[in-house]
């Protein structure tokens, strides 16, 4: 069976291990997902990502981040832009998550960056995803 939006499995996969209190999941590794992570691990969400090279594509294993009474630190996951209906923004447009106490993140021209970063650099691009 194929699938028709990893990004969105990807944050599906988080979001279950989370609630289940993991502390690691395996995601199947593509360069964007990769990116996705690297993303997550700069801003502090998670501790830490590790890729697993296989015969075939290859895995991500994400490690995950709690506080002392267990608490993960991402509290949600949302898909913005999806298969059937691409989110774009321009670069004096890029919109805040949660009043700033989360993050979008946006594929753009210069890779897979925060939307502070973009609104820093001048640049748009299409919003993939919102983590708080």
């Amino acid at each position: 069976m194929t699938m028709t939006d990893p990004i969105a499995d990807m944050l599906t996969r988080i979001r279950n291990a989370i609630m289940a209190s993991y502390d690691t999941v395996d995601i199947p590794r593509s360069r964007l997902k990769v990116d996705i992570a690297k993303v997550l691990k700069s801003e502090g969400f998670i501790k830490n990502y590790k890729i697993i090279t296989d015969k075939r594509q290859g895995m991500i294993r994400i490690f995950f981040k709690y506080d002392e009474k267990g608490v993960p630190l991402i509290d949600g996951l949302k898909r913005i832009s999806k298969p059937g209906c691409r989110i774009y923004t321009k670069h004096d447009k890029v919109p805040k998550s949660l009043n700033g106490y989360g993050i979008n993140i946006l594929s753009t021209s210069k890779g897979v960056i925060t939307d502070k970063e973009a609104r820093k650099i001048g640049i748009g691009g299409e919003i993939l995803c919102s983590v708080w």
